[in-house]
């Protein structure tokens, strides 16, 4: 029977990509004011870090994600004060925060599931911290009931070891819990290969594709009736659904 719905938070619960432009875009302007850069000039810093630090971290960690680090590589790279990358952390999380917006069936679709007597949790790639402040930005915490995030279990997905949290919080077997995500690599593979349903969530504007052995949904409020009927099949013993 299914017990638990895990949800991927960026670019499933919310716009991930339309919360960065806005993000990226004020950080260029600040650096590009302050140190005299182009954009051109500081997109190819910002692309140097971000690999850098990924040899540094081993790339399979959430300090890959850390803001702040990469912003000090930046610098280093860059030979200015590393003093400046607080500020232009925090420059970049609170314009993005300001802007993220809930898809607009996010919210309400978790509130329907957790009305079905579902367990909610989360599994993410990320520092625990940024995702707390993203879920309480766009109302979905109260419906939480757990969350793993990368930096918790030291390991990135699609590595089981996030999926195995996850099921172990939700208090169940793998093959009791749904993941939702966007990403076919990370989430859905990752969750397929963990023993999970796994359930891609394809936006509308993307290429529609069958993902052998996993549910493709095109909007999240489709989640309650699906869930539903994947419940009755398990009460009734038939052969689970996808």
């Amino acid at each position: 029977m299914l017990k638990a719905v895990i949800f991927d938070i960026d670019n499933t619960l919310y716009d991930y990509d339309a919360a960065h432009a806005p993000a990226f875009q004020a950080l260029t302007a600040f650096a590009c004011e302050t140190f005299s850069l182009t954009p051109q000039r500081f997109a190819e810093l910002h692309r140097s870090a971000e690999r850098e630090l990924e040899i540094r971290c081993g790339g399979n960690c959430a300090a890959v994600h850390n803001r702040l680090l990469r912003y000090q590589a930046l610098l280093e790279r860059l030979g200015q004060p590393i003093a400046y990358a607080p500020g232009m952390s925090k420059l970049y999380w609170s314009t993005l925060l300001e802007a993220m917006r809930p898809y607009p069936d996010a919210v309400e679709t978790m509130a329907r599931l957790k009305a079905m007597g579902l367990t909610i949790g989360i599994g993410t790639n990320m520092t625990a911290e940024n995702q707390y402040e993203k879920l309480a930005r766009i109302g979905a915490m109260p419906y939480v009931d757990f969350m793993v995030t990368s930096e918790e279990v030291t390991a990135e997905k699609p590595d089981r070891r996030l999926f195995d949290a996850c099921a172990k919080k939700a208090g169940c077997a793998p093959e009791a819990c749904a993941f939702v995500g966007d990403s076919v690599s990370k989430d859905v593979r990752g969750a397929m290969n963990a023993g999970m349903r796994a359930i891609w969530f394809c936006r509308e504007g993307e290429p529609d594709r069958a993902i052998p052995g996993a549910t493709t949904i095109r909007a999240l409020s489709e989640l309650p009736e699906l869930l539903a009927e994947c419940r009755n099949t398990f009460d009734t013993k038939e052969e689970p659904c996808p």
